[in-house]
């Protein structure tokens, strides 16, 4: 199978490498806008398998041309661009694992075409979407009647410093939207729409986390899959106390509008602004990171209350030199393409990762994270 992997970020140059590892790819094309970014992609990689090109990935046309020479692709992409990376694969004839899953309900309206093309598009292949919405879909599966899902997920910072006691660890444009977007939840059966940073609730992770705070943030896809299965679902992103708190503030007061205001006759966005500000703000005391994952079901088995609980407390990999939000974010994408290279995913259309994942190809999906070093454990009481 060949392979595209758009975006050669710190996501992108994760997967780029671990492709270029497997057996049952034959090659890989790394593909960005930005040369400086794809050489040094290039460079870590270091495989025989990997070309590279320079691509303008906000222009359809460029796009499709490219996705038209592979079988599958894997978007590394920003939200902006991710619709636009599904009408070109479906243009193309080719599959796509987008690790954005938002603007489902659009995405879903292509479903029909993507068939049609044969083939299949997923939409929040990630860590959160992605294993989050894997867990709950399983949840939902074992249980007779569902009263309530809940996914908390949170990149942190091994060695958090002040003021923010947080370090990007993908793209700071998916934090800032996360404090300005409505959240998309259900709750009694119905969809909900919750305003952003809303929602606070305390929560502790294992070593070497400890104490968090979490806000409710958008369902994406599992709200329309699972809506009518449950009563309540959330989805919600889990920070070191205080970091919240700043966030709602520059909310507040505006610094996270889009909106372009005058200053001294020059037309500024305040959240341009601010991401300039806040990036070097946004740092830990080193590039070692954790990413927490706690996803929780609660209902009915046999008329008796059951609670399942899974759990993911992911660290740095020193050995590989990957950052947790490398792994836990990349590897879904790349165990599924493996898994179609051999002939075992032949579902076509738009597909959601939970149910895709969730049901006879859980446990080796697990299994599979396992093998690469991210492990989760379930319980159920």
């Amino acid at each position: 199978m060949q392979i595209a992997v758009l975006g050669t970020g710190m996501i992108g140059n994760a997967i780029v490498r671990e492709l270029a590892q497997s057996p049952y790819i034959d090659s890989v094309v790394a593909v960005d806008a930005v040369e400086e970014s794809l050489n040094r992609c290039l460079s870590s990689t270091n495989s025989s398998k990997v070309t590279g090109q320079v691509v303008s990935l906000s222009d359809i046309d460029s796009t499709v041309r490219i996705l038209e020479t592979v079988d599958l692709a894997i978007a590394c992409l920003p939200h902006s661009l991710s619709m636009l990376a599904t009408r070109a694969a479906i243009a193309a004839k080719c599959h796509l694992l987008d690790l954005v899953g938002s603007a489902f309900e659009e995405k879903l309206e292509l479903h029909e075409q993507a068939v049609d093309a044969n083939v299949l598009i997923v939409p929040g292949c990630g860590v959160a979407p992605g294993i989050s919405n894997v867990l709950a879909g399983r949840g939902v599966e074992l249980l007779d009647t569902v009263d309530e899902v809940v996914m908390v997920c949170g990149g942190l910072p091994r060695h958090p410093l002040p003021p923010l006691w947080y370090q990007v660890v993908f793209r700071l444009e998916s934090l800032l939207g996360l404090c300005t977007r409505p959240a998309l939840a259900v709750e009694d059966g119905n969809f909900v729409k919750l305003p952003p940073l809303s929602g606070l609730t305390p929560i502790s992770f294992p070593e070497p986390v400890g104490e968090c705070e979490a806000v409710v943030t958008d369902a994406h896809s599992i709200a329309y899959t699972l809506r009518g299965k449950v009563k309540k679902l959330y989805e919600m992103t889990a920070r070191y106390k205080g970091h919240w708190d700043k966030m709602t503030t520059l909310a507040e007061l505006g610094f996270l509008d889009a909106e372009k205001v005058e200053v001294n006759g020059v037309m500024v966005s305040p959240v341009e602004l601010s991401s300039v500000v806040l990036r070097p703000k946004m740092q830990g005391a080193s590039n070692e990171d954790v990413t927490v994952l706690r996803v929780t079901a609660q209902g009915y088995k046999d008329n008796k209350p059951v609670h399942l609980e899974w759990e993911m407390v992911d660290v740095y990999d020193k050995e590989r030199n990957l950052t947790s939000m490398a792994k836990t974010t990349g590897f879904p994408p790349v165990i599924v393409a493996e898994w179609m290279a051999q002939g075992l995913i032949q579902d076509r259309g738009i597909v959601a990762p939970e149910n895709l994942l969730a049901g006879e190809l859980f446990n080796p999906f697990i299994s599979e994270l396992g093998k690469r070093g991210v492990h989760i454990s379930a319980r159920t009481h």
